[in-house]
């Protein structure tokens, strides 16, 4: 009887969790999170002004990490010509992620969650390994989840970021 007590208690959990899952059509959680470039970003600053990215990444400075942030670095231009904001985040220290922004070169800020409040928030923490998952947020200028990405082919990172923003008729800028 307490294995059935057990296992149903853990099949309610289970379900909970689906039925609480950050899904498209849903708002964005708020984040304020540190930036490789000194600033501090939130969700709200966005709002009603242009569309916002965030790239969940594991681990600065591993392997598939490194091959998404060049893949950003490279083809940033194919995004920057979207009224779009893109940042890959991470729950790595902000000194990590300045000394791996600046390695790759990354020309747009990439934000941390020492914390990993925003990484729960947005329901991508590992808590078994202690480090996100590797999922893009597509995020309308109303602070709407409009897509999620949760396949993400790092070494085309930017193309399919282009690709959805297309995609979701995101406008251009005024240039």
């Amino acid at each position: 009887m307490k294995k059935f007590i057990f296992l149903l208690i853990a099949l309610m959990m289970s379900l909970s969790n689906l039925v609480s899952a950050l899904e498209v059509g849903d708002m964005a959680p708020e984040f304020t999170l540190e930036g490789t470039d000194g600033k501090t970003y939130t969700l709200s600053q966005f709002k009603g002004k242009e569309a916002v990215i965030i790239a969940w990444f594991p681990k600065a400075f591993t392997r598939g990490c490194t091959i998404e942030c060049k893949s950003l670095a490279d083809n940033g231009h194919l995004l920057k010509k979207f009224n779009a904001t893109y940042f890959m985040a991470s729950v790595d220290p902000i000194e990590d992620n300045k000394g791996f922004a600046a390695e790759h070169g990354a020309d747009f800020p990439m934000l941390s969650d020492p914390t990993k409040a925003t990484a729960r928030a947005y329901e991508v923490l590992r808590d078994d390994r202690g480090f996100a998952n590797r999922h893009t947020f597509y995020i309308d200028k109303n602070g709407v989840i409009v897509a999620i990405d949760r396949e993400v082919k790092p070494a085309t990172s930017a193309e399919d970021m282009a690709k959805m923003l297309d995609d979701l008729n995101v406008a251009m800028r005024q240039m």
